[in-house]
Formats: C-alpha cells, structure tokens, sequence
C-alpha cells in the first residue's frame, strides 16, 4: 500500500501503513480489507490522512469480543493508546465464521453484536458508523459444515434498523483462496472499497 497518507498503529506507535497490517497469525498474514478502504476514501477525499488501528484476531468467536472479555478489553486499551490525540472515526467489522456452526451462537449473534458496538461507542463517546461485512456465501462449501452462515447474514443486514450510523457491506461477487474459507487478495482490496462507499454513505 506504502501511502504516506496512510498510517497504522502498531507496537504504542503509528507508521507508515503496510501489509499485512494484522500479524495475528503471521503464518497467513496478507491483504487485508482495511488497505482497500484506507484508498478507496482518499479517492474521494485525497487532501484527507487516515489512521488505522488494527484489531482483529482471526478465527475468534463474537463471545471474546463482547464488553468485559479479552479481545473487546485489548481492542479498547490500544485503540485508547492510539486516540490520544485524535477522534474515533469509524469501526470495521467482518466476522461470524466461528459462529456460523452453532445454533445458540448464531441465533444470539445480533444481540451480541449490538452489545459490542454500544460498548465501544461508550469507551470513545462516539457515535462513530460501523460496517460489517457479508461472511462469503462460499463458506457453505467447506468441508466443516457452516449451517447458520445465511442466519448471521441475515442479522447482520438487518442491524440497519437497529443501530445508527451502521451498514453492511455485501459480498457477493467474491472468491475464496480455494480453501472456501478465506477470500483471496483481489476480493479483499474490492471487499474494503465495498466498505468505503457504505461509509461514506454514513457520512
């Protein structure tokens, strides 16, 4: 990505943004959505910087990122670190697949998901959006069966009526890297410009 409008924060410091923004599991770090959506806003506001705080674990569960649980409490502690002298502007979000094979997880994934983003909007005094993004409709071709993607899906479209400020960005159109669980760098560069045209709608 390598745009010096574009910064991340990492280890108590920003720097110039790079892929792989997220070194969870180091093994599989790569293009991220996050870079797609850093552009494509500058496209449309190129006088603009943008700050991004990486956050996300992958294939973690909607339960760790509820208020009071490890990801959600470290998610506010570095992203407090990072907004010392600035502004919450906005919250991407694209999980469920861990969710999406159990039937009590996925029937109380909107309710849960709704606690996440009061919470977060609480810490920051925001009412900054938030998009969420569609789980890939491949996922319903992996070998571990996945029944309730299209149940989160769901919830997560319809959370329009219910949070303010939030959209959801769709999928459709997308590829998987070929193992029907992760979508490969094309999709994700296309999947965070998806994200910035919801947001900018917010706006």
């Amino acid at each position: 990505m390598a745009d010096p409008r574009v910064s991340m924060f990492r280890d108590g410091n920003w720097q110039l943004a790079e892929e792989p923004l997220h070194t969870d599991k180091p093994e599989r770090a790569g293009v991220g959505l996050a870079s797609g959506f850093a552009l494509e806003l500058l496209r449309h506001a190129p006088d603009k910087s943008i700050g991004l705080v990486p956050c996300a674990v992958g294939g973690t569960p909607l339960s760790r990122w509820v208020p009071g649980m490890d990801l959600y409490e470290t998610a506010v502690e570095v992203s407090k670190q990072a907004l010392a002298n600035g502004t919450l502007k906005g919250m991407l979000w694209h999980q469920g697949e861990s969710d999406a094979n159990d039937t009590e997880l996925a029937h109380s994934y909107s309710t849960r998901f709704q606690d996440m983003v009061r919470g977060f909007r609480t810490e920051f005094d925001a009412d900054a959006p938030v998009i969420a993004g569609e789980l890939g409709t491949f996922l319903a071709n992996e070998e571990r069966p996945r029944p309730y993607v299209e149940l989160i899906n769901a919830q997560l479209r319809d959370l329009k009526e219910a949070l303010p400020d939030y959209s959801f960005a769709a999928s459709g159109g997308l590829t998987d890297l070929g193992d029907n669980v992760h979508f490969d760098a094309k999709s994700l560069r296309e999947f965070g410009g998806r994200y910035a045209q919801k947001y900018l709608q917010l706006l």
